[in-house]
C-alpha cells in the first residue's frame, strides 16, 4: 500500500463502502429482513428481523445503529474533505463549504419531510437531514479551527454536559406521554389523534409545580420538555422530536468521534494493521463505557444519550476497523462495489426514495395480480419479497448508473 502525501491522500474506498453499506438498509434491506421474518419460522431469521427495527425507548438494536454510523461517517470524511480543502484555499474557503453544505441540507430535510404541503404550524422543521446537518456543521467548524486536544475536550465537555443537564436540572413532573395524559386529563376534549386537547395540556403543563430531576421517560425528561416549549413546528412524535433542539449536541460527539476516525486513517506514519488494530481497540473501549454508563444513564436513541453515543461509536468504530482492513489493507473490493455505488450519492438515493418511491416502483412491476400470485400459489409473503427485491434492484440499477456515468451530486 502506498503512502500518501499529506495534501492528497488516496480516496479511502472503504469509507465509500462503509457509508452505501449504511445506506443499504435505510433504502430497502429492512423491509426484506423483515419480510422474510414474517414469513418464517425460523427463530435465528425472527431474531434478525428483531434487530430491524427501532427499539421502542430504551435498548439498542442493530437498527438503532443505522443513523448515527452515517453521523459518525460524515466526520470521518470531513478530515480528508476539508484537510485538502484548508491546504489548497485556505480556512475560509472550508466555511464557505460548510455553510453552504448546512444550508442545503437544512432545505433538503425540510422537503424530505414534506415541506411546505402543509399550513404552518404542521411543518415540521427537524428531522434526519437537519440534524446531520447540524452536527457536520458544528463538528465541521471545530476541525477547522482548532487541534485534536480541543475536539476530544469538546466531545467530553459535549457528553458529559448533556448528561449533567438531564440528570440535575429539575423539570416538571408532567409527563407528555398520550396514555399520561389521558389518566391526568379523562374529561379532556381529544383531537384527530386522539390526543388531549392542548389548550388542557398546555395548562396542565404551565400549572403543575412540583419539580423532580433524573427522569428519563418518554415525554418525562429535560429533552422533550424543551421541545414542547420552544421547538416550533410540528413534532414527530407530537409533544417532542426525537431530533429536537437540545438532542442536537451528543449527535455533535457523535460526528467528532468520525472526526478522530478520520484523523489517525489519514496518517502516514502509522500502517494499515495498526490502524485496524487502534480503531478496533477503540471501538471495543466505547461498547464498554457506553454500557456501564448505560446503567445510570440509559441508553435511548430517541434522546441521543451519552451511552448511546458511545455504544453507536463503538459499533461504528468495529465496522470501520472491518471495512478498512478487508477493502484498504487487503485490497478486496471486488464484492462492495454495489455499496460503493450507492456510498458515492447517498443523500441523492435518500431523497429519491421519498420523490420517486424505489418500493412504489417496484410495486409497478411485480405488484397487485404478480404479487398476489405468489402469495397464493408459492408461499405466503412472498410476494412483498419479490417487491421489496426488486425495489433494491432498482435502487442498485440507478446507484450503478450514476457511478458509471460519474453523476455525483454533492451537496
Amino acid at each position: 500500500m502506498s503512502t500518501p502525501t499529506p495534501s492528497s491522500p488516496p480516496r479511502l474506498v472503504s469509507v465509500d463502502a462503509l457509508r452505501g453499506f449504511d445506506m443499504f438498509w435505510i433504502l430497502g434491506a429492512d423491509a426484506l429482513v423483515l419480510a422474510l421474518g414474517a414469513m418464517s419460522l425460523s427463530p435465528t431469521l425472527r431474531a434478525l428481523a428483531g434487530q430491524l427495527e427501532h427499539k421502542d425507548w430504551a435498548g439498542f438494536a442493530f437498527y438503532d445503529l443505522i443513523f448515527p454510523l452515517f453521523v459518525f461517517i460524515v466526520g470521518v470524511s470531513t478530515v480528508f474533505s476539508l484537510t485538502s480543502l484548508v491546504a489548497r484555499e485556505g480556512r475560509a474557503a472550508a466555511v464557505k463549504r460548510i455553510l453552504r453544505r448546512t444550508l442545503l441540507l437544512l432545505a433538503f430535510g425540510i422537503f424530505y419531510n414534506g415541506g411546505l404541503a402543509h399550513q404552518w404550524p404542521d411543518v415540521r422543521l427537524v428531522g434526519v437531514l437537519q440534524r446531520i446537518a447540524l452536527a457536520y456543521a458544528a463538528a465541521g467548524l471545530l476541525f477547522v479551527f482548532f487541534k485534536p486536544r480541543v475536539l476530544a475536550a469538546v466531545t467530553a465537555l459535549l457528553l458529559v454536559g448533556y448528561w449533567a443537564l438531564l440528570t440535575f436540572i429539575p423539570i416538571r413532573d408532567v409527563q407528555l406521554d398520550r396514555a399520561a395524559l389521558v389518566s391526568h386529563l379523562p374529561d379532556a376534549p381529544r383531537d384527530a389523534q386522539g390526543f388531549p386537547a392542548e389548550a388542557q395540556v398546555r395548562q396542565l403543563f404551565d400549572q403543575t409545580t412540583a419539580r423532580v430531576t433524573g427522569r428519563f421517560e418518554p415525554g418525562l425528561n429535560l429533552t422533550n420538555h424543551l421541545d414542547y416549549v420552544y421547538l416550533p413546528g410540528a413534532r414527530y412524535d407530537h409533544y417532542y422530536d426525537p431530533e429536537g433542539l437540545l438532542s442536537t449536541l451528543p449527535a455533535i460527539a457523535t460526528c467528532l468521534l468520525g472526526i478522530f476516525a478520520g484523523l489517525l486513517l489519514r496518517r502516514t506514519d502509522i500502517g494499515g494493521h495498526d490502524k485496524v488494530v487502534t480503531l478496533a481497540l477503540a471501538g471495543v473501549a466505547a461498547l464498554a463505557a457506553g454500557w456501564l454508563w448505560g446503567i445510570q444513564f440509559p441508553i435511548i436513541k430517541k434522546l441521543w444519550t451519552s451511552s448511546y453515543v458511545l455504544v453507536a461509536g463503538g459499533w461504528s468504530l468495529l465496522l470501520l476497523a472491518a471495512f478498512y482492513y478487508v477493502i484498504d489493507v487487503r485490497q478486496w473490493r471486488r464484492w462492495c462495489q454495489p455499496f460503493v455505488w450507492i456510498g458515492m450519492n447517498p443523500i441523492t438515493l435518500y431523497l429519491l426514495s421519498t420523490i420517486v418511491g424505489f418500493r412504489e416502483a417496484a410495486a409497478r412491476l411485480v405488484g397487485g395480480d404478480i404479487s398476489e400470485w405468489l402469495d397464493s400459489n408459492i408461499a405466503p409473503g412472498l410476494g412483498g419479497i419479490v417487491v421489496t427485491l426488486v425495489s433494491l434492484g432498482l435502487v442498485f440499477v440507478l446507484a450503478g448508473f450514476m457511478h458509471q456515468r460519474k453523476i455525483f451530486l454533492r451537496v
